[in-house]
């Protein structure tokens, strides 16, 4: 069930709903195992693509069926599994185009560089040539009954000119979606809008957005494009991906929800076991930091914010994003910064009935023993408490 957050206090950044849905296509299974020393194996792509489905992602990109007999095994069972919309990757050859159809897959994603450096010094092609396989691997993929994606790969960093000219072939060709996809990270919010508008100018078809994270801009980058008018974005889980990753699912979804009040139509209580299950079957470890589902998303250490939040979580905390909602707790963490409530709360969760005085008293101790670099954990405070006289409630003294 969807658990939501209080709405915005009345303030500055009061909630607008610039949109008001937006379909997630998650490629953690195509594009985020290409992250660098990553790789899935068949079960791993079955577990992931499961969870995304239970958490009902729209699109669940599998793999690249032309990759070897392996991928395509592994793409085929998860089209068979699940019930989103699976994808299988395409380039615009013709052998590539057939491995995804003989997966099985409900949509063909097939992509061609469409920028001049990727056009010469990549795929050793030029403009037309690229424009015509374009047409026809868009062609062969929507005669074939399956739902068809084409992306112009590095399109911000593709002549306008020629992107306009390409999109309009493919739209002509029966495609159903135009992707836009930020290659390199280069793009900023206003200048991805305005990007996702000019396409827009050129196509029917729906549009969606890929954005990478190369200067930490991907989730902004995806959020300005469904603003622009994008229908869906693709997103990795934890963001992983090439190089510096792709826009986070659980970034863009508890965006839209939450600071947009948007439908995602996903899960969001599943979110951060999905999030731990790549972290396992990637190797790819969640930084303490990450937003949404890192260990620190919901910590509290400093005094004045853990006070706060013990008397109302959205004195500090976003307000429109719980830790319920995304299915994690919140954590009031012992250390060098914290201050007597937080003491206090810790104390009693151990069972403790101490004294503002004790309070204090402890209080110092534990600064003193974090300055050191030194854990503050349980055993550690109620040898604090001991050594204070702290008295549990029914009387006893702590050892």
């Amino acid at each position: 069930m969807q658990v939501r957050g209080n709405g915005f206090f009345e303030g500055t950044l009061a909630q607008r709903n610039e949109f008001e849905s937006v379909r997630v296509f998650d490629t953690t299974l195509r594009d985020g195992e290409q992250t660098p020393r990553t790789s899935f194996s068949y079960d791993d792509k079955l577990a992931v693509a499961a969870a995304l489905d239970d958490a009902n992602v729209d699109v669940v990109e599998a793999g690249f069926p032309a990759n070897g007999d392996a991928e395509a095994e592994a793409v085929a069972d998860v089209a068979d599994a699940t019930d989103a919309t699976t994808c299988g990757l395409a380039r615009v050859v013709e052998s590539d185009v057939e491995a995804a159809l003989d997966a099985g897959v409900d949509m063909v994603h097939v992509f061609a560089s469409t920028s001049d450096v990727q056009i010469e010094d990549s795929m050793h092609s030029t403009r037309d040539e690229v424009t015509e396989r374009s047409v026809a691997a868009v062609e062969r993929a929507a005669d074939a009954g399956v739902e068809v994606m084409f992306s112009p790969m590095d399109a911000t960093r593709t002549d306008p000119e020629y992107l306009a000219k390409v999109v309009e072939a493919v739209d002509d060709a029966g495609v159903d979606w135009v992707n836009v996809p930020d290659t390199c990270g280069v793009a900023t919010p206003r200048r991805f809008g305005d990007l996702i508008e000019f396409v827009g100018e050129h196509t029917d078809a729906r549009i969606d957005v890929h954005t990478h994270d190369d200067f930490g801009l991907a989730t902004a980058n995806a959020l300005a494009g469904v603003e622009a008018g994008a229908d869906q974005v693709q997103v990795s889980v934890n963001g992983i991906g090439e190089r510096a990753g792709n826009a986070a699912f659980e970034e863009v979804v508890m965006s839209a929800e939450s600071v947009y009040g948007a439908d995602t139509g996903v899960d969001t209580t599943a979110i951060t076991d999905v999030a731990e299950l790549v972290a396992e079957r990637s190797s790819v470890p969640v930084p303490v930091n990450k937003p949404v589902v890192g260990a620190n998303a919901f910590a509290h250490e400093s005094g004045i914010h853990a006070a706060g939040v013990i008397e109302n979580s959205e004195t500090f905390e976003p307000g429109v994003m719980t830790p319920e909602m995304v299915g994690a707790e919140r954590e009031v963490v012992l250390g060098k910064h914290s201050g007597t409530h937080a003491v206090r709360q810790h104390l009693e969760d151990a069972g403790f009935a101490p004294t503002d005085d004790e309070v204090r008293a402890v209080t110092r101790k534990v600064k003193a023993h974090a300055a050191d670099d030194q854990a503050v954990t349980e055993k550690v405070l109620k040898a604090f408490a001991g050594e204070v006289g702290v008295h549990r409630e029914r009387g006893e003294v702590t050892a």
